[in-house]
């Protein structure tokens, strides 16, 4: 290591949890759904680079929302870098894909 360097473990720190929640998500995957009580709090950046969602969820939601993966979702896919899930929002369905690096908040409140 050179003088003045450092070790990044903000950084470090956030990579291995956002790895924590592709391997939860693949899980849920492989299992055929969410488990037992189960069920997660997803909140994530509406600006981030490469989420994707409707222009009628982004208009609602300019800055931030949060997305509760529990009984209601269909075709959940997981990659290395990102996720994509479909939802209904007021009865409407729509699919939203959310890289990883633009989650704020994943909680999982039965545990």
């Amino acid at each position: 290591m050179t003088a003045g360097s450092s070790i990044d473990y903000d950084a470090l720190t956030q990579a291995a949890l956002r790895g924590v929640v592709r391997m939860v998500l693949n899980q849920v995957i492989a299992k055929g759904g969410l488990p037992g009580e189960h069920h997660f709090y997803i909140a994530f950046n509406t600006q981030a680079p490469g989420v994707s969602m409707s222009r009628r969820l982004k208009e609602k939601y300019p800055d931030e929302m949060m997305i509760v993966l529990q009984h209601r979702f269909w075709d959940l896919a997981v990659t290395e870098e990102a996720f994509e899930v479909k939802l209904t929002f007021d009865g409407i369905p729509e699919r939203l894909y959310i890289p990883f690096e633009a989650l704020r908040v994943f909680f999982d409140p039965s545990v």
